[in-house]
């Protein structure tokens, strides 16, 4: 005899068999049918956020940091709306995630009924695909199809709104034994045609660059990455969303290209003959003004989204299909090439490259004054809490140092808000990390701006035994911005001090949500301040650490202009071709 169930009860269930082990959110009206079953649910954990954001932001944590789909659920209008941010942020880095928000009843929509929002309206350019449900019999099948598509191809995003009548209609449970999506076919095997012909351009080149997006690491293929690289001898670049991709301490890492990047990385895009694209996407912050981003190569560009390629760039080869499996067909047709006696030469191409890293070194100056040096911070973080700990970021200056001071080895350990960039990612997606991963040292490197954006979340981290850890770069400003109008503003600070070395105290604030708070202000002290925060973990750790407010993040190409004219110092351009 078939059970009859709620829309509700289908709900949980279909989480159940989905897999869904945590689901981050807020109940409210239009959602709460589902909390009542939720509650009953043997494997299923909801934890209890302070806000919205926070949930997504949690959701995106714990994928990024475990590769599976993150979870979250709000209810409907402001609660749906207060989404969208994370919903975009995951869509934008290609976060595999599922959103589930309750909405008005099927016969209120349309009405403006009270907390009624067209969320899927209003999310419809920014997921993967999203659903309405106002029949209880479609939410298994939904829900199903909701995390292939956010997991599969190129992931993302994926909203499942549901009305609350069919919340609370009776129904039948009736979970799809295979998923059937005309149209939706991702490509991950690439042509072999294409690949060989990638191949022929490697060992031809002089000057060829591995250019490595976050699709290298969304498709777990940082094995077959060093692979190519140490079989080929071919130069690696790994974008922001990238890093973890290729071991830092390889000989052949140039660094992060881009706005921020490392002279090394910038100069070899731009100086190369070949730009082997991997997962990447010519984002803005990599190419900076576009008609003049590496005028002398020819581009393979591999990416399992068909949209991205030649998008931005002309790909003069492209190649659908997954990272892991066109590197891994890339080594085999190369290794042919060498067997039939074709092998590039790029000895000159490294020996160029490596005096290029030797000349222009990432650095930072030490402030006279005595004050601390932010960039001194996070790279002793970096080396005290080592590389198989987690980092998340939040967006701004210490978002760019944490890119550039921390060495990364392991894939997963970086974690960042890339291409929407997000303020207040941080501290939630360090929560979602660790709930994800929760044996892993789980660092939120933080600024006093974004901190106040989501740092109740510690009550959440507190309450739930999440034992994060936030280094707190305090500089009292809205930093990165501040950076731009020294340099372009005449060093007008309009609306950029935050006065955060004042209000708010936060050790007091951190006491206030049972969380440790320790405060640092000298170079002397860092060493033993971290060391102190990495020996507590019975609940969140927050470090004050209160820093210059005049330092800088180096190199820098500014927006829109050329990366030819990237600036190593304030007043020090680098010269590609000139012999130092």
């Amino acid at each position: 005899m078939t059970e009859t169930i709620t829309g509700a009860q289908s709900l949980v269930r279909s989480l159940e068999h989905a897999g869904v082990e945590v689901v981050f959110g807020i109940p409210g009206g239009a959602i709460l049918p589902a909390y009542d079953p939720l509650m009953d649910s043997p494997t299923v954990r909801h934890i209890l956020v302070r806000h919205e954001q926070g949930a997504g932001h949690a959701a995106e944590g714990y994928a990024q940091a475990t590769g599976r789909v993150g979870v979250c659920m709000a209810t409907s209008g402001p609660g749906a709306t207060n989404l969208v941010t994370p919903i975009a942020d995951a869509y934008m880095d290609s976060v595999p995630m599922v959103a589930i928000t309750g909405q008005v009843p099927s016969a209120a929509i349309g009405t403006d009924a009270f907390q009624e929002a067209d969320i899927r309206g209003i999310t419809m350019p920014i997921t993967k695909h999203n659903f309405l449900i106002t029949n209880p019999a479609e939410i298994p099948r939904a829900v199903a199809e909701a995390f292939h598509i956010a997991g599969t191809g190129r992931p993302g995003p994926v909203l499942v709104d549901i009305a609350k009548d069919a919340l609370q209609a009776m129904t039948t449970f009736d979970w799809p034994t295979h998923i059937d999506l005309p149209g939706y076919r991702p490509v991950t095997r690439p042509h072999a045609k294409q690949v060989r012909e990638a191949a022929r351009m490697i060992v031809e080149a002089k000057r060829p660059v591995l250019y490595v997006g976050g699709g290298v690491i969304k498709s777990h293929a940082d094995l077959e990455l060093l692979r190519l690289a140490e079989l080929t001898g071919i130069p690696v670049t790994t974008t922001l969303m990238a890093r973890g991709a290729f071991p830092d301490s390889h000989p052949l890492h140039l660094g992060m290209p881009g706005m921020h990047g490392s002279v090394a990385a910038v100069g070899a895009l731009q100086k190369s003959d070949l730009l082997i694209t991997l997962g990447a996407r010519f984002d803005d912050r990599v190419t900076g003004r576009l008609d003049s981003f590496a005028p002398e190569a020819k581009v393979i560009h591999a990416d399992i989204d068909p949209a991205e390629i030649s998008k931005n760039r002309y790909a003069d080869v492209p190649i659908v299909g997954d990272a892991r499996e066109v590197i891994a067909d890339l080594i085999v047709a190369i290794a042919a090439e060498h067997e039939a006696g074709h092998a590039g030469d790029y000895a000159e191409w490294v020996a160029l490259l490596d005096h290029m890293k030797a000349t222009y070194p990432l650095g930072y100056d030490v402030p006279t004054d005595g004050t601390l040096s932010p960039q001194y911070v996070i790279e002793r973080l970096g080396l005290i809490a080592g590389p198989e700990a987690i980092y998340a970021a939040g967006v701004g200056q210490h978002q760019m140092w944490a890119a550039q001071f921390v060495k990364y080895e392991i894939p997963g350990t970086w974690l960042n808000s890339g291409g929407a960039g997000t303020m207040g990612y941080a501290v939630p997606a360090a929560m979602g990390a660790k709930v994800g991963r929760p044996d892993a040292t789980v660092w939120a490197i933080d600024g006093d701006g974004c901190f106040q954006m989501t740092n109740q979340e510690l009550a959440t981290c507190a309450i739930n035994d999440i034992p994060i850890k936030v280094a707190l770069i305090n500089n009292s400003s809205l930093g990165m911005v501040r950076q731009w109008q020294t340099l372009f503003y005449e060093s007008r600070y309009s609306n950029t001090d935050l006065h955060s070395h004042r209000i708010p105290d936060f050790v007091k604030l951190a006491d206030a949500y049972a969380c440790h708070g320790l405060r640092c202000e000298s170079p002397d002290d860092v060493d033993a301040t971290i060391e102190k925060a990495m020996g507590m973990n019975d609940a969140p750790v927050v470090i004050d650490f209160v820093v210059n407010k005049d330092a800088m993040v180096w190199p820098m190409v500014a927006a829109g202009t050329s990366n030819d004219d990237i600036k190593h110092a304030r007043d020090l351009a680098p010269h590609w071709d000139r012999e130092e």
